[in-house]
């Protein structure tokens, strides 16, 4: 069974399977500070408890619980290493926090798969005068794929590349016939 819990400062809903729900709803420490009823929309998009508590000894102490990262702390740590230690979703999706959606990934992985930042809207694409570059990462190097004529195709050019160095962890540019 799917719950869907309604955020407190935005529309939308958090997806937690049966199994996260019920150990939210058992935990002490989770009930007392009513977890499942202070969720908040993160301005990174993902879930998050947050709350200010005021000290014995004066000043303030803020409290922030990523719900993915909780989750996948309490039932993924198997999966977690020395590499693969960032928590993230299989479907880009950071409101669906079912257990079949978290997972954890190596900081090059969640690297490539950031929204980007270039102006052309796609990753790996930059113009230069009257072209468009396609540069990929590998390693931490930038490797030149070519110059193209427009930016959908040297998206597609860094889609390729992408594909064969990286597989199902590489980044996909969105552009038409890909």
């Amino acid at each position: 069974m799917v719950y869907k819990i309604k955020l407190k400062n935005a529309e939308e809903s958090v997806l937690l399977d049966d199994r996260v729900y019920e150990w939210i709803l058992s935990d002490p420490y989770l009930t007392k500070i009513d977890l499942l009823n202070s969720l908040r929309m993160h301005s990174s998009g993902c879930v998050v408890f947050q709350k200010t508590w005021k000290k014995a000894e004066g000043g303030f102490k803020t409290e922030t619980i990523y719900l993915h990262k909780l989750i996948a702390e309490k039932f993924l740590t198997e999966e977690k290493n020395k590499i693969e230690r960032l928590v993230g979703t299989k479907n880009g999706n950071k409101l669906d926090c079912r257990l079949e959606n978290i997972l954890y990934r190596s900081r090059a992985t969640a690297s490539r798969l950031r929204k980007t930042s270039s102006n052309t809207g796609y990753t790996g694409v930059y113009r230069e005068h009257l072209r468009f570059r396609a540069v990929i990462s590998v390693e931490g190097k930038a490797k030149h794929i070519g110059m193209f004529d427009t930016a959908e195709e040297a998206a597609v050019a860094y889609n390729k590349v992408s594909k064969e160095l990286f597989g199902e962890e590489g980044k996909i540019n969105k552009v038409k016939g890909w």
